[in-house]
């Protein structure tokens, strides 16, 4: 049962970054929240390096590292395009430190958690902030359907897999494992998961409340 939802979880969120690169390209515009993106492209790096060097990551680890690479591809859609989301007053500079600093920042709070758990086996650093962070996300989601008023840049194949590599996870560790934390973080994803899930099929099903343009590109700029 371990090896399937670990392999579940795997799948689930190699189809969200490889769904996520499809979509950034072809709408020219990023998929994955910004701060999440910050965060996730820390932690993928920092655990896929440990565990593989470690030389006892089994099959996490190297899931680890294909996340890494794909977060690679998925923060250069946000660099390439991201600014055109933005308001006009945020520059090309301005733009730039702000990606800087976002990426900073993701990897201080792994830092952090690093520091106040530790990084060995049987830690919770990597589990607690993994969970936390996708609770950021889940939530980032909806913020973003708000924020881009419909589903322009967005994937009901995002949403679905993203609940699903979460809620792998959270059979795993929080119900089998007994971590109530983990399992009470992992439910609140859901909820917020499928309300996501909820929002994107509303907008399947009524796409004229969003307009003609909901899912085309913004003008270069």
């Amino acid at each position: 049962m371990d090896l399937f939802l670990t392999g579940l979880s795997g799948l689930a969120w190699t189809i969200v970054y490889a769904e996520s690169i499809r979509i950034g390209f072809r709408y020219r515009t990023y998929a994955v929240p910004a701060a999440a993106l910050g965060l996730n492209f820390a932690w993928e790096w920092i655990y896929a390096i440990h565990d593989l060097a470690s030389g006892h990551s089994g099959l996490q680890g190297y899931i680890n590292l294909v996340w890494a690479l794909a977060d690679v591809a998925v923060l250069y859609t946000f660099l390439r395009f991201g600014r055109r989301e933005l308001p006009p007053f945020l520059n090309r500079t301005l733009f730039a430190l702000w990606a800087v600093a976002l990426v900073g920042a993701g990897f201080a709070v792994q830092f952090l958690f690093i520091g106040a758990f530790g990084l060995g086996p049987g830690t919770g650093a990597a589990q607690y902030s993994a969970f936390l962070q996708n609770l950021l996300m889940s939530g980032l989601f909806i913020a973003m359907f708000a924020a881009r008023r419909g589903p322009r840049g967005q994937s009901l194949l995002i949403a679905v897999a993203k609940w699903l590599g979460t809620l792998a996870p959270t059979l795993l560790f929080g119900a089998l494992g007994h971590s109530p934390f983990v399992l009470g973080i992992g439910l609140l994803c859901s909820v917020f998961d499928l309300a996501y899930i909820g929002l994107l099929l509303w907008a399947r099903l009524r796409p004229g409340t969003f307009g003609p343009d909901a899912r085309s590109t913004l003008p270069a700029r």
